[in-house]
């Protein structure tokens, strides 16, 4: 058996390369805590050289003995076959015809917990649940039963789970080669409250006296105990330290995040940024904070663009950011410098990145038809350079653009690409064309969120006499308007090629487009680069 010192230098070494693999944030939000009673998860799948279409399950009816191929999700590998549920629910995303919601972010955690003989993985473990689920415990128990029965592959995983009345976290481990099943604890939000996770366990002690409110595998202690990696926080057993022990990168990339997220919904909380810079012993943030005002969408969207602007991290700043304030760092995300076998350094790791392959906001609402009042806000990409389109989940199909494609085969007809040429382009002079791409952003966004209520009543009514009328209006604007972004993001990207070609801001409208005006660099930038070569750059007689 590995000492715990020994485990602790694998965890640390796994989450510097992990780190930049497994990068995913959810927040999640009750009903209580949103403007409009809806319960909301959000999500970015954060992994460099991931593309994946818009996942869509159409549910059915499935024959007796009907089985089902389990393939890896990060790999495509076979993992082996489970028997089919009888029947299956439609599926869109991470989002279900019941509005139950899955997001997760990989945690890792002890690598000798991992089941490399297991048959289901993460990602097909949260879409095989909501296939077969209708509510967050619903789901909790079927996670549990399936894991048992057929073996758990992955690492650790802390998953949000929403449903329109509910919210939980869950967070789970497996139990080691020759061991099914999974070691789990799940806190239902208290309503009214927000939460948020980023790739480090957040759950500390379990009330094992509160069965309303906390599920816990049996054996959660005394598994720990056994395999002697038991450890307390408070006097009590914590989950997050005895299976994902936080180390320096868990916190600068992972509680960073959370610390975020809270400053952003509760201000005055006024959280101290300790546990987020890795200082040692530093308390934990909490599980879950009562947010300043009710959240939107609108709020989330936002957020989930952020890149610590406005505080001592902003990620516009500084020469790391280069003469255009970009507010992104080209991975790895940790390095050494030459000569310098023991010290690492890293970036800074914010709520956006630009290796998101999507990211969405769920909104699951109780008091409509499931059909019209659960909607997936689904951006291709990363969120800052994208646009959200609500789909619904009772559509009963998705557009073809958001259907196809591969990381390996560019297409203009694949949203993915798209999307990502828009932002590719960015990067090399952001802060003048994130701009352009805000307009086009806003211009839809506020017409989406203008129109849902107008859209949705429409559909109510609809509903009312012929629900499958309904459905369809549903499918064809949410298709309509996403093949319109990504056919306007087409444009975008001819527009910023021609308006900044050669370095110069270009206006063809202007002497035929022979006039044009150079960008220049931002003075701080200037500054370094004189500072660099003194006297190089001055343009004026030199002595000899």
């Amino acid at each position: 058996m590995k000492t715990i010192n020994a485990i602790l230098i694998v965890i640390l070494l796994v989450a510097l390369n992990q780190s930049t693999l497994n990068s995913c944030t959810n927040f999640l939000i009750t009903k209580g805590a949103s403007v409009d009673g809806a319960t909301m998860i959000t999500y970015a799948a954060d992994a460099g050289g991931f593309m994946e279409p818009l996942f869509f399950h159409p549910g059915g009816e499935h024959k007796e003995g009907e089985m089902l191929k389990v393939y890896d999700w990060d790999t495509g590998t076979l993992l082996g076959e489970i028997n089919q549920a009888k029947k299956t629910y439609r599926v869109i995303g991470n989002m279900n015809e019941f509005g139950l919601v899955i997001g997760e972010t990989t945690y890792t955690g002890i690598e000798s917990l991992r089941d490399t003989t297991g048959i289901i993985d993460y990602g097909s473990l949260i879409r095989i649940t909501l296939q077969r689920a209708k509510t967050a415990r619903e789901a909790i128990k079927t996670i549990e039963e399936l894991t048992s029965k057929y073996g758990y592959y992955s690492t650790g995983e802390s998953f949000s789970i929403a449903d329109p009345n509910e919210v939980w976290i869950m967070e789970l481990i497996g139990k080691g080669v020759g061991n099914k099943g999974i070691n789990y604890a799940a806190r239902r939000i208290p309503d009214g409250y927000i939460s948020a996770h980023a790739n480090q366990a957040r759950i500390h002690a379990i009330d094992m006296n509160d069965k309303e409110n906390w599920m816990w595998s049996k054996d959660v202690i005394e598994f720990a105990k056994k395999e002697k990696i038991y450890v307390e926080r408070d006097g009590k057993f914590s989950f997050a330290d005895t299976y994902n022990p936080l180390d320096p990168g868990g916190a600068l990339f992972c509680e960073g995040r959370v610390w975020r997220f809270y400053s952003l919904a509760s201000p005055s909380a006024n959280l101290s940024t300790d546990r987020f810079r890795a200082v040692k012993d530093a308390e934990p943030y909490p599980l879950f904070i009562k947010p300043d005002k009710k959240l939107a969408v609108a709020d989330l969207k936002n957020w989930m663009r952020d890149h610590f602007e406005g505080t001592d991290f902003d990620m516009t700043q500084g020469l790391a950011a280069g003469p255009y304030a970009c507010p992104y760092r080209w991975k790895n995300l940790t390095w050494k410098l030459d000569g310098d076998t023991t010290k690492s350094y890293g970036w800074e790791r914010p709520i956006a990145t630009q290796q998101s392959a999507w990211t969405f906001i769920s909104q699951s609402r109780a008091d409509m038809p499931r059909e019209i009042g659960n909607v997936l806000w689904y951006g291709v990409d990363a969120a800052s350079t994208s646009c959200y389109v609500p789909f619904y989940a009772g559509n009963t199909s998705i557009p073809y653009s958001y259907d196809h494609g591969n990381i390996a085969e560019f297409s203009w007809d694949v949203a993915f690409w798209v999307f990502n040429s828009v932002a590719n382009r960015s990067y090399l002079q952001y802060s003048l064309i994130i701009k352009d791409i805000n307009k086009v952003q806003d211009d839809f966004e506020n017409k989406f969120l203008t129109m849902q209520p107008s859209i949705e009543k429409a559909a109510l009514e609809m509903y009312k006499t012929n629900p499958e009328l309904a459905v369809e209006y549903l499918t064809d604007y949410s298709n309509n308007q996403a093949e319109k972004v990504v056919s306007s993001w087409r444009e975008l990207w001819k527009f910023i090629t021609v308006k900044y070609n050669d370095g110069y801001m270009n206006d063809v409208n202007v002497n035929n487009g022979r006039s044009p005006k150079g960008v220049g660099y931002d003075q701080d930038f200037l500054k370094e680069v004189i500072r660099s070569k003194p006297g190089y750059y001055d343009v004026e007689w030199r002595n000899k």
